[in-house]
């Protein structure tokens, strides 16, 4: 058992997560050559990166999938995982966190904390996952290490705690200052950065370095109170005791340790991995996994034991040479080869064909795995992103959340011959991939694609043809609206049927009332406990529920909905469930065609980054696509332009705003939220 828990507690599940271009490859590339992972350093933009394998991967110079790999470094493995950045795969992002134990977010010297930075570091508050953060880029013109700590602390409402800061700026910059060991960190270019030496503190230095270093201890004293006692007693405060208190602020996330680098000139790196090593958590150090017992409806734990049944979340399904890959981490317990496992989602056994230890896409075969493993699973045929496996004690961890597509697009392809192929892609894409959603409109003779933007859509059209040889003609992209309501309307709905000779009747009175935007459709009893038919409350919620799938003006989506379930009542207990779900089924639709339907359009938040003298060109631009602009921040020769726009006005803008800032302002466009639609 002792053995059992060293061997947990040497290991770190890691992921790296930022913004699009903030170097998130290129620093996994650096890691996989200093720890002896490959034997060669990868670049992204000569497509030649190990952990972006895919051929668009390499082709745009961006990462589309998570991959995931294992390295060893001071005698811990370390199993991390590669997230992209663009925020049309937001979902790759949203799946890693769901199971990693820590994160290193990274932030680009010069752009600081950028949109998809936001959005990952709240993704990551909401699965509390444990960070540490990388400043890279400080060799950019530009670059400014002490603003992006700002940024961090008012945009992210982060604690940063800097252990490093950099020797030199912008083209200048040669190393970085280790505020712990007091000495500053020089790397030798002849190597590729493989090696480097610890040099004195540069006599300019030497100010700026206390001064860091005394911020560093007072920050420390307010996380560990036995760090406080020898900080004020004027005790010599060890290098270990800095260690301890930086490790358990991450854990508890009191803090986040920053350092500092520039990984394509490979400085920073190796301190780095020490950091991930020091202060990022093993499974030992998180709390016991928490889930749902399906049978008794009561919350139970798991510890991270290897004699513990077994519990492990699938997070990623790949079709893979036509056969279904299934990533899993596990929380407790382990697996062989040749065994089965319960499905807790589909009451279902599945055996276990092949197991293998993931290096992006290259897999070595291995017989078993225990507690804290990350591995690809071959013959799990129905298991999907987010369903739990357990063996003998079923438990139900929390899913993965899901974000819903926002544009479609009608496809077909050039060749009726391949029609039925088509579909059968299509619906292997749609199980690897929750956020892309297929339909057949049959009225139509249509097929539609839904996904989370025009890029998103971009690569599965251009993979079909690629690895599947169908050319597809493409129609424009439409929007994917939803639907409310305006008005509190109250109605009473029966629904009668007769069934062996006997009159089945079910009645449901409710009244809608509209909601929140974001707050999606929410069913609140309002008959006490004792009454007749609150057991029978999750099938009139259900009714509801699957009511609102098809909307009352054009059949998108209902949402933003309160509805208040007034009274119920009902003739046959035998045939309560059915008759009141369709009574409530039919209620529902009836009190929302009565209460002033209206169209919701995705609203995105859009930032646009400008050089001042094209400023005016582009807020009228703006303007005149009914955006709303929600602020202007200058800074020297460019103004950054936040605003919400609706999704509906904004296809081709990457060429329209090239073309009126002759190619010099760039923007990052994310979904925000749904809202009315707009007038005109």
């Amino acid at each position: 058992m002792k053995k059992e828990i060293q061997r947990l507690r040497r290991i770190r599940n890691i992921g790296i997560a930022a913004h699009i271009d903030a170097g998130k490859t290129t620093v996994t590339e650096r890691i996989l050559f200093y720890t002896g992972k490959s034997h060669r350093i990868g670049e992204v933009h000569e497509g030649t990166a190990i952990m972006d394998y895919l051929p668009q991967e390499q082709e745009r110079g961006i990462t589309i999938t998570s991959a995931v790999t294992t390295f060893y470094w001071n005698n811990h493995e370390i199993q991390l995982i590669d997230t992209p950045g663009h925020v049309d795969f937001t979902i790759e992002v949203e799946r890693s966190l769901r199971v990693l134990d820590g994160m290193i977010a990274i932030f680009c010297g010069v752009g600081g904390v950028e949109p998809q930075s936001e959005t990952v570091w709240h993704q990551a508050d909401r699965y509390r996952v444990p960070r540490i953060a990388f400043v890279n880029k400080l060799d950019r013109v530009g670059s400014d290490f002490f603003h992006v700590l700002d940024m961090m602390a008012d945009k992210l409402g982060a604690n940063p705690i800097p252990i490093q800061i950099p020797l030199g700026k912008e083209d200048g910059f040669f190393g970085v200052i280790d505020l712990i060991a007091m000495k500053g960190i020089v790397w030798d270019e002849d190597d590729l950065g493989a090696t480097y030496n610890y040099i004195s503190i540069p006599s300019e230095y030497a100010e700026p370095s206390q001064r860091y270093r005394e911020r560093l201890y007072e920050k420390l004293s307010l996380i560990d109170d036995q760090f406080m006692e020898m900080y004020l007693e004027g005790k010599e405060i060890e290098e270990s005791h800095i260690h301890s208190a930086l490790r358990k602020g991450t854990i508890s996330l009191r803090c986040v340790p920053v350092l500092c680098g520039a990984a394509l000139r490979n400085k920073g790196i190796q301190p780095l991995l020490n950091s991930i090593v020091h202060y990022l958590p093993s499974p030992v150090d998180i709390p016991p996994v928490r889930g749902k017992n399906p049978q008794t409806g009561e919350i139970e734990e798991r510890e991270a034991r290897n004699d513990e049944d077994l519990t492990a979340l699938a997070f990623k399904v790949v079709m893979d040479e036509g056969r279904k890959l299934t990533y899993i981490r596990i929380y407790s317990g382990e697996i062989k080869v040749g065994e089965e496992v319960y499905n807790v989602n589909l009451n279902k056994k599945e055996k276990i064909s092949r197991i293998y230890r993931m290096h992006a896409n290259q897999r070595e075969r291995i017989n078993e795995a225990k507690t804290g493993a990350i591995v690809g699973i071959v013959g799990l045929k129905e298991t999907s992103t987010g369903h739990t496996l357990t063996k003998t004690r079923p438990i139900l961890l929390e899913s993965i959340e899901i974000y819903q597509p926002v544009i479609s697009v009608a496809v077909e392809p050039r060749k009726n011959i391949d029609q039925e192929k088509l579909i059968q892609i299509l619906q292997k894409i749609a199980e690897e991939d929750p956020t892309f959603v297929l339909k057949t409109d049959e009225d139509a003779y249509q097929t539609i694609i839904s996904g989370m933007g025009e890029l998103h859509l971009d690569v599965i059209v251009k993979r079909i043809k690629d690895e599947f040889g169908i050319d597809l003609l493409v129609g424009k992209p439409q929007v994917v609206y939803k639907e409310s309501i305006e008005e509190t309307v109250t109605v009473e709905r029966s629904f009668e049927k007769t069934i062996n000779n006997i009159l089945c009747k079910g009645t449901v009175s409710l009244s809608v009332t509209p909601n929140n935007r974001g707050d999606g459709i929410m069913v609140i009893p309002h008959i006490p406990e004792e009454h007749p038919a609150f057991p029978y409350f999750s099938a009139i919620e259900e009714g509801i529920m699957e009511s609102s799938q098809i909307g009352v003006i054009k059949g998108f989506p209902l949402t933003d909905i309160r509805v208040n379930i007034l009274d119920a009542s009902f003739n046959n207990p035998d045939f309560a469930r059915l008759t009141l779900k369709m009574a409530a089924y039919e209620g529902f639709r009836k009190a929302c065609t009565e209460a002033h339907p209206i169209l919701l359009v995705p609203v995105m938040s859009l930032t646009v980054t400008v050089p001042n003298e094209f400023l005016g060109d582009i807020i009228n631009d703006l303007n005149g696509r009914k955006c709303q602009i929600t602020s202007l921040i200058s800074q020297d020769r460019i103004t950054i332009i936040q605003a919400n726009a609706p999704l509906t006005r904004m296809f081709g803008y990457s060429t329209d705003v090239r073309s009126l800032s002759q190619g010099r302002a760039s923007f990052t466009m994310y979904f925000s939220h749904y809202d009315k639609i707009e007038n005109g």
